[in-house]
C-alpha cells in the first residue's frame, strides 16, 4: 500500500496530465511538443550527453581501479581503498561551489596564469562559460565513480579464478582474456552501478543549476516549476524524461544481466594476489593517489571558500577566517535549513528502518508468493529519476488532488519526510536483508518452540543480532537524505522550509558572504557525511557496494 501511494501514485499523477487533454480525453499532444520543441529536444539531447559521457567517464577511472585493487598487492593498499570513498562526501553541485571559485573569469586559474604573462587581463578566459557541459560531466565523474567501483571490485571478487586460469592455460593473451571471460563475467556488477551512475548523470540538477547551464532537462523542469498551473508541457518532459530513463535502465537489463549465468557467482577457490615488483606497485599506489587526488580538488575548493576573508582576481585567498563556520551555523537561513533538514531526515530514517525491516523480513523469512516483487519495489527508487518522483509529489499534491493533505497548509514537511523515505530506503532493505541472511532462523525457531510468539522473537532475537546492519544502513539512509538535492530543490519552495541543499544554493546566488556561507556549510556536510560513510563502510565492509545496485 505504501508504495502504491508514494512510489506509483506520483508518477501516476504526472502522467495523468501529461495525457489528459483540455477536454478531459487522451492526447499525445503535449509529449509531441516536447520532441517538436527545439528548445525542449536540445535539453533532451544535452541530458543524454551528460548521462552518456558521465557513465563513460566512471567506467574508465572504475574499472582499471578496481582491476588493480583486486588483483595486486601494493603499499597503503587498506587506507587507499577507503579513501576511494571521499567523493561521495560531498553533492556534486556544492563541490561546483569551490570549482567555480577556481575556475571562473575572476578564479584563481585565471589568476596564476595572468601573473606568470600567459594571459591578457583584459581578455580573461572564461573557462565555465565555454566549457559548461565538460565541466559538469567532469564533476559528476568525481563524485560517482566510486559507486562503479564498489560494484565492479564485488564482481571481480566473487569471479572464480579458475576461468581465467583455464583461459590462461590454453594461451589468452591477458588484454584478450579480460575482453573474453573476465568482462563478460562482471558485466552484472557493471551494469548495476553503471545504470545509477547513468540515471543520476542523466539527471543531474545541482551542478548545470550552479554553473549556470540552462540547456538539459532537469534545470528546464526545475524552472517549469514556477509555472505549474494549466501548463501540461512540464509533466509532458517529465513523461520523457522517465520514459528514456526507463527503456534505458530494460535495454540494459535484457543485454548485460543475462552475463551472470555463466559463472559469475561466488569464487570457489579464493584469488592469490599479485606481488609486483616495487616499482609496479607504487605504480599501482600512485593510480589511486593521483585518482583521489583529482577527485578532491572540489572539495579543496570548497574548504578555502570556506576559509576566505576574500578570493577574488587572486591565486589564493587574500586572507584566512573561521568565522564563517559560525556564522554558517548561526545565519537565519542556514540555521533554520539544519533544524528542517535534521527533522525530514531523522522522521524519514524511522519510517525506512520500520519498511525496511518489514520488507527485507518477508523477502528473505517467508516464501510468501510475491516477496520478489515486492524487494523489487522496493529497489526500484534507485532506478526512477529523483527528479521525476518529486515532481510527481507536486502533481498529486495539488489542490483538488486525494493527496492535497499532504501539504499543511504551505508546509511541505509531510511531503519531503515522505519523498526522502521512498528515495533512500533500498539502502536500509539492502543492509537489513544481509542481516537477515546472516542469522540462522533456527534461533527464531529456537525462541519460538520455548512459548515465544513471533513478533516477539524476532524484537528479543534476531533483531538485535542484525542491529549493526540496520544501523548501517540507517546512517546511510539518513545522511543521504540530510543532503538530497532533487527532492529539496522541487518542493521546498520557501526559505521558512529550505533544507540544508536548498539552503546552500540560496547563499551562493546571495550578495556579500553568500557564498562564503554556503562552503563552510558545505565542509561541514562533508564532515557529517564522512563520518556517516566512515561507519557504514566499518560495519558493512565489503557489503557497501550492494547498497548501491539495483
Amino acid at each position: 500500500m505504501f508504495f502504491a501511494c508514494f512510489f506509483l501514485m506520483p508518477i501516476w499523477s504526472t502522467l495523468e496530465v501529461a495525457f489528459v487533454s483540455t477536454k478531459g480525453g487522451f492526447t499525445l499532444e503535449y509529449v509531441w511538443e516536447v520532441f517538436r520543441n527545439p528548445v525542449y529536444r536540445e535539453g533532451l539531447w544535452n541530458s543524454l550527453i551528460m548521462g552518456s559521457f558521465t557513465t563513460l567517464g566512471c567506467l574508465i577511472v572504475a574499472v582499471p581501479l578496481a582491476l588493480v585493487f583486486t588483483r595486486y598487492e601494493f603499499p597503503g593498499k587498506p587506507l587507499l581503498n577507503s579513501l576511494i570513498l571521499v567523493p561521495m562526501i560531498l553533492p556534486p553541485f556544492v563541490g561546483a561551489i569551490g570549482v567555480r571559485a577556481m575556475l571562473g573569469q575572476a578564479g584563481s586559474i585565471n589568476s596564476f596564469l595572468m601573473q606568470i604573462g600567459l594571459m591578457d587581463p583584459e581578455h580573461p578566459v572564461d573557462w565555465l562559460g565555454q566549457g559548461q557541459m565538460v565541466g559538469i560531466i567532469i564533476m559528476n565523474v568525481l563524485h560517482l565513480y566510486p559507486i562503479l567501483y564498489l560494484n565492479v571490485t564485488a564482481a571481480l571478487s566473487n569471479l572464480d579464478p579458475a576461468l581465467e586460469d583455464a583461459a590462461a592455460n590454453l594461451g589468452c593473451p591477458p588484454w584478450r582474456r579480460f575482453w573474453k571471460v573476465t568482462l563478460p563475467l562482471i558485466m552484472p556488477g557493471v551494469f548495476a552501478g553503471g545504470t545509477i551512475v547513468f540515471i543520476w548523470g542523466f539527471t543531474e540538477l545541482g551542478v548545470p543549476l550552479v554553473f549556470d547551464y540552462q540547456m538539459v532537462t532537469s534545470v528546464q523542469i526545475f524552472n517549469a516549476i514556477k509555472d505549474l498551473s494549466g501548463n501540461p508541457f512540464p509533466y509532458a518532459l517529465v513523461v520523457v524524461l522517465l520514459t528514456l530513463t526507463t527503456l534505458m535502465y530494460a535495454t540494459s537489463k535484457l543485454m548485460f544481466e543475462r552475463g551472470n549465468a555463466s559463472g559469475g557467482g561466488r569464487a570457489t577457490m579464493g584469488r592469490e594476489m599479485i606481488r609486483p615488483k616495487p616499482l609496479g606497485a607504487w605504480l599501482c599506489t600512485m593510480s589511486f593517489v593521483l585518482c583521489i587526488g583529482a577527485a578532491v580538488i572540489p572539495h579543496i575548493g570548497v574548504l578555502m571558500l570556506s576559509v576566505s576573508t576574500d578570493w577574488y582576481q587572486t591565486v589564493f585567498p587574500e586572507g584566512l577566517t573561521l568565522a564563517h563556520y559560525s556564522g554558517a551555523l548561526s545565519h537565519e537561513l542556514t540555521l533554520t535549513a539544519i533544524s528542517n533538514s535534521l527533522k525530514y531526515a531523522s522522521f524519514a530514517t524511522l519510517l525506512d528502518l520500520v519498511l525496511g525491516i518489514g520488507v527485507a523480513y518477508v523477502n528473505v523469512r517467508t516464501k510468501i508468493w510475491g516477496r520478489q516483487l515486492l524487494d523489487a519495489m522496493a529497489m526500484l527508487p534507485l532506478a526512477v529519476p529523483g527528479l521525476v518522483l518529486a515532481f510527481g509529489y507536486l502533481a498529486m499534491a495539488r489542490e483538488g488532488q486525494p493527496f492535497h493533505w499532504l501539504m499543511i497548509g504551505e508546509d511541505p514537511v509531510l511531503l519531503l519526510i515522505v519523498a526522502y523515505a521512498v528515495r533512500r530506503l533500498p539502502y536500509v532493505v539492502r543492509s537489513a536483508s544481509a542481516g537477515f541472511q546472516q542469522v540462522s532462523p533456527t534461533l527464531e525457531e529456537a525462541a519460538q518452540n520455548l512459548g515465544c510468539p513471533p513478533l516477539k522473537a524476532l524484537w528479543k532475537v534476531t533483531l538485535p543480532l542484525i542491529l549493526p546492519n540496520l544501523i548501517a544502513g540507517g546512517l546511510l539512509a539518513f545522511s543521504f537524505a540530510m543532503l538530497e538535492v532533487s527532492d529539496s530543490m522541487i518542493l521546498a519552495q520557501q526559505a521558512t522550509h529550505y533544507p540544508i541543499t536548498k539552503a546552500i544554493y540560496s547563499l551562493v546566488g546571495a550578495l556579500g558572504t553568500g557564498p562564503f556561507l554556503a562552503a563552510a556549510l558545505g565542509v561541514w556536510a562533508m564532515l557529517f557525511l564522512g563520518v556517516t560513510l566512515l561507519g557504514a563502510g566499518l560495519i558493512l565492509g565489503k557489503k557497501l557496494g550492494a547498497l548501491f545496485r539495483v
